[in-house]
């Protein structure tokens, strides 16, 4: 879409709250726990350095793509499509569309989940009340969008502001209450905890990482509603940095107040559990308020994002082009349909499995690294090439140096994430070629280039391994 109304236009500050809304959700009100699990402060240490490094070269080539490509409007998807092809560049976006609907199927799950602590009737966040509450609000966020992407915006921002709230006076009760003697006999794994090695540890805690660092390319992907081009990097840098902070500060401090064996034992939101345990059973309702509206408020910032990447490809008709016509409001509405649509049959599947929650935070974490190491690559690729440098550029060398480690840090995520989640990832990759051959069908083009048959082979076997291995067991969800 080109001349945007200017009503349409975000400013700096409502794209930075896009970042942040993006990023603070579900994830960070279960930290302490998750990383309880893993590793003490010693090892969360280490984690979060490669993890927030490995993240910050990834947001500075998305700043510098968004600077020196502005051309290319919704970047995780556009990225991976001009540097590779037609192909790399659909599963790119059918990747992190797809990653983006079960992210939002989790958010639900945990809504439920939290009010099941004080009304039984949610259970887990599985149960029939649960999926018919879950899917009301589905639709009703639905309609609300197809009002207009401005509207749903400026709710955005409100929400992020709201929602910061509560992990504030979480970090702050704290930093108060911080005992050093707890926090050293924590320090290098605590008493009764698994003695496991420090790589072991780190390994173990970098799939949520992804999934709290995910809506750092928020900016990004929703770039041709930027004012100005340069808010884009910005305000994903600004929006990096402040969500960072507050992550480090959530995982650390716990253990400066319980042993971390208590901490690996809470039950989710662990940061409610925990400050129940500091302060009493007020701590605990004030942070699930606080989690209730911030997951609501990032449900809204990711149907903005799931429906913006599948609108671009249908723009671009790398998807059918129905998903790239927009309703009277300037909203994609084909592409949001089937957003929703995919979301509601996710959270409708949650009432069979066992652990819902944390395998939606684990596909969505695996869905997104194929992308990202696109997005990595691509950058690398420019700087490679010299294309929009000048040959004896400081920043040229600055940004192959973002861009490599980059890279290599997207390749140690996707090792991270071990064979069985892989596989899972083909097994929804392979059968979604089929909006490939759709929008190629529809452009009367050739299906597929040498190179992208063996991509799709690989991809159709992997599927049918991991198919294979859900049905003799050998995967288990």
């Amino acid at each position: 879409m080109t001349g945007t109304p200017s009503i349409q236009k975000l400013s700096l500050f409502a794209l930075t709250a896009m970042v942040v809304g993006s990023m603070v959700g579900s994830g960070i009100f279960s930290l302490p726990r998750t990383f309880g699990i893993a590793t003490g402060p010693f090892g969360a240490i280490f984690a979060w350095c490669i993890a927030g490094g490995g993240m910050y070269t990834l947001a500075r080539v998305f700043q510098a793509l968004a600077e020196r490509k502005p051309e290319l409007d919704a970047g995780v998807y556009a990225y991976a499509k001009e540097g590779f092809g037609d192909y790399p560049g659909f599963l790119s976006a059918f990747g992190y569309w797809i990653g983006s609907c079960i992210g939002n199927v989790s958010y639900w799950v945990l809504i439920k989940s939290t009010l099941g602590a004080f009304f039984p009737v949610f259970g887990d966040g599985n149960t029939v009340t649960a999926i018919i509450v879950a899917s009301i609000g589905i639709w009703l966020f639905h309609f609300m969008i197809l009002r207009g992407v401005q509207q749903a915006a400026a709710i955005n921002t409100i929400v992020t502001v709201a929602k910061i709230v509560p992990i504030l006076v979480f970090i702050v009760i704290l930093i108060v209450s911080f005992n050093a003697d707890m926090f050293r006999g924590n320090f290098w794994g605590g008493v009764g905890m698994p003695d496991k090695g420090l790589f072991e540890q780190i390994r173990a805690t970098m799939l949520v990482t992804v999934f709290v660092f995910l809506g750092i390319e928020g900016a990004s992907v929703y770039s041709r509603y930027a004012k100005e081009r340069a808010h884009v990097g910005a305000a994903t840098l600004l929006g990096f940095a402040i969500v960072t902070s507050l992550m480090v500060l959530v995982t650390m401090l716990p253990y400066a107040v319980l042993l971390r064996a208590e901490i690996a034992g809470m039950r989710q939101p662990s940061m409610a559990t925990v400050l129940e345990a500091v302060v009493g059973h007020w701590g605990a309702i004030f942070v699930s308020i606080g989690l209730l509206v911030s997951v609501l408020g990032a449900y809204l910032a990711w149907s903005l994002i799931c429906a913006e990447v599948l609108s671009a490809a249908g723009r671009t008709r790398d998807m059918p082009a129905l998903f790239g016509k927009e309703n009277a409001n300037k909203v994609p509405a084909a592409a949001l349909w089937l957003t929703n649509v995919i979301v509601q049959l996710f959270v409708i599947s949650t009432y069979w499995s066992q652990d819902a929650f944390a395998l939606m935070l684990n596909l969505t974490s695996v869905m997104s690294l194929i992308p990202f190491f696109l997005v990595a690559a691509y950058g690398l690729l420019l700087v490679r090439r010299g294309e929009t440098y000048e040959k004896s550029s400081s920043e040229r060398t600055r940004d192959t140096i973002f861009a490599g480690i980059a890279v290599i840090y997207t390749l140690f995520l996707i090792y991270s994430a071990g064979m069985k989640f892989l596989l899972l990832s083909l097994i929804l990759y392979a059968p979604g070629t089929a909006l490939y051959f759709w929008a190629r069908v529809e452009q009367k083009a050739r299906v597929f280039t040498a190179v992208e048959r063996g991509i799709f082979i690989a991809a159709a076997v992997g599927a049918a391994v991991g198919i294979h291995g859900l049905a003799t067991g050998y995967i288990t969800i």
